[in-house]
């Protein structure tokens, strides 16, 4: 008979990978990872530049959201958010950005006590396994690959060149503590391939007899014996069934998921809990609020000539991509299509930049952005930082297969308009460098140059969309409003934690995935801080047994 998990862990996501990969390293603790989609065997998953494939495809959650008065109307506008072992980490962009120190001291400022910089760079480290750095801000030897991109398209490193000659300075490390300027990001891949958490944390576990993995299957609720947690309901094929933990249960859902299993489970606010007939574990009221995602947007050109990765979509190009990578594990296959990009300030006045950007050396690449007239073109993505527009997540019905109803409050905040458009700005004023003048024909979105701040703030609620890093959903802290506290121990209840992107006090200036896998990391020593002390207390105990015998 199968032996119940010392831990269960909802959510195969990038923290729930990286947690149970650790915490089963000691072959005393054994583990069960419920993953809602299915394992990481799609083969488009693993080569870098077919990401643009699983990031449109079945792979996918997609949930309905509230536009706000600020967006332009829309019909049924969704988000998607990663189904599949790996989460985020198999389908995303492999961006690999951390942030700055601020966003981290900011944490502990707000009552995330031992998330400060200096906590959690020992963390980013003991993932990292890094092709270039090694040393302070570095390490070379994790088990999650951080790589220079293989290959670097000529078009790419000539937009660097037009950011430069239009005043920003190269980068040549986002992650050093020094966000600003420009210059080619890192990537989670090793080899050639993509390296996401499942690739780097579960792949090994896979043979361990301590680990348990259940693909395609739905946790539905947190089973509670009074005030403690004590095991998981969930679906596999249509049967429900239950299984029980012996010390502890971690949330890893993410930042929508998250919060509507606690809601289902009895834990969040009362009166809305009440209202949809939810019997009320503990009053948290926290639980679904503080919503943050960073806002995106695109600027397109239409090129003179084939000078994007669009002339790839011909055929025979794309035999030839495919031939290099077979025979060379190099060239454009090995690409992310987002090369380089950059950090830059804009007119808000704060500390660190709150403009990121992206440029793809290609158009129609990302959902939503459509190619241009003749074929080649090429993007630049604008996103915001430092987002100020608060949202929620809450119960949008007593069933409980309705999804959640989430309400972002998308750019509510002036500052958020304003730093978008300034983004359009600077971006205008790089792709009209003399550098760029050959290979760049025109705009297609927006057709013309835009000037006025009428015409820019008009143009930023057409066509801003979320940028797919929510969080702070459940936010860590000590006052009435946190639902965990720096342990991740979820308040008012025993045996639950939370670990995912939903714990954030605040969103960091950059894509979340290395920080998700940070927080699995730092996890995963605060449950085997704890199970160590039980063990000690337990081998004591048995001391004094075997001495009382004696």
């Amino acid at each position: 008979m199968r032996r119940r998990p010392d831990y269960i862990i909802v959510g195969g996501g990038s923290t729930g990978c990286t947690l149970a990969g650790r915490l089963t390293e000691d072959a005393d603790t054994h583990v069960t990872l419920f993953e809602q989609g299915p394992a990481d065997r799609n083969p488009w998953i693993h080569l870098p530049v077919t990401y643009y494939k699983v990031c449109k495809g079945p792979l996918l959650s997609r949930y309905s959201y509230e536009r706000s008065p600020e967006q332009a109307p829309a019909e049924s506008p969704t988000m998607i958010q990663a189904r599949v072992l790996g989460g985020g980490s198999s389908v995303n962009a492999m961006l690999y950005v951390r942030g700055v120190p601020d966003d981290y001291d900011g944490w502990a400022a707000s009552g995330a006590d031992g998330w400060g910089y200096a906590d959690v760079l020992p963390y980013f480290k003991r993932a990292e396994g890094n092709n270039r750095f090694h040393g302070h801000a570095h390490n070379s030897q994790g088990p999650l690959g951080v790589s220079d991109a293989r290959y670097i398209h000529p078009l790419t490193r000539v937009w660097l060149q037009a950011c430069q000659q239009a005043g920003l300075p190269y980068n040549s490390d986002f992650n050093s503590g020094d966000q600003s300027g420009v210059g080619l990001y890192q990537v989670t891949t090793r080899d050639g391939r993509r390296s996401s958490a499942a690739v780097a944390y579960i792949r090994p576990a896979m043979g361990r007899p301590n680990f348990d993995l259940r693909t395609k299957c739905q946790v539905r609720r947190i089973l509670f014996e009074g005030q403690r947690a004590v095991g998981v309901e969930f679906v596999e094929r249509g049967t429900r069934h239950r299984l029980m933990a012996e010390h502890e249960v971690i949330l890893s859902a993410g930042a929508i998921a998250t919060p509507h299993v606690l809601m289902l489970s009895g834990v969040g606010p009362a009166d809305h809990l009440g209202a949809h007939g939810v019997p009320v574990v503990c009053d948290l009221p926290g639980v679904g609020q503080n919503y943050q995602d960073h806002m995106e947007m695109s600027l397109v050109y239409s090129l003179s000539g084939p000078y994007s990765y669009d002339k790839y979509k011909k055929p025979w190009w794309a035999a030839k991509a495919g031939l290099e990578y077979l025979l060379f594990k190099n060239g454009p296959v090995t690409s992310n299509v987002a090369e380089a990009g950059g950090f830059w300030w804009s007119s808000n006045g704060t500390t660190n930049p709150d403009i990121q950007l992206f440029f793809l050396a290609g158009a129609g690449v990302e959902e939503g952005v459509d190619t241009v007239p003749g074929g080649n073109g090429c993007t630049i993505s604008v996103s915001q930082t430092r987002p100020k527009s608060r949202g929620f997540v809450e119960l949008a019905g007593d069933d409980e297969n309705q999804p959640p109803r989430i309400v972002p409050n998308y750019l509510t905040h002036r500052d958020d308009i304003r730093c978008l458009a300034d983004g359009a700005r600077l971006v205008q004023d790089i792709m009209k460098q003399s550098v760029l003048s050959r290979y760049v024909e025109q705009g297609h979105i927006p057709p013309r140059p835009l000037s006025t701040t009428a015409e820019l703030d008009a143009f930023v609620r057409s066509q801003a969309h979320p940028g797919l890093h929510p969080c702070g959903t459940c936010r860590m802290g000590r006052d009435s409003m946190a639902v965990v506290d720096p342990q991740l121990r979820v308040h008012g209840v025993e045996g639950l934690r939370i670990a995912d992107a939903s714990v954030m006090p605040d969103v960091i200036s950059g894509n979340l995935n290395s920080v998700a896998i940070m927080i699995g990391e730092k996890a995963a020593d605060l449950l085997r801080n704890r199970s160590a002390a039980e063990k000690g207390v337990a081998q004591a105990d048995a001391r004094s047994l075997e001495a009382q015998r004696l």
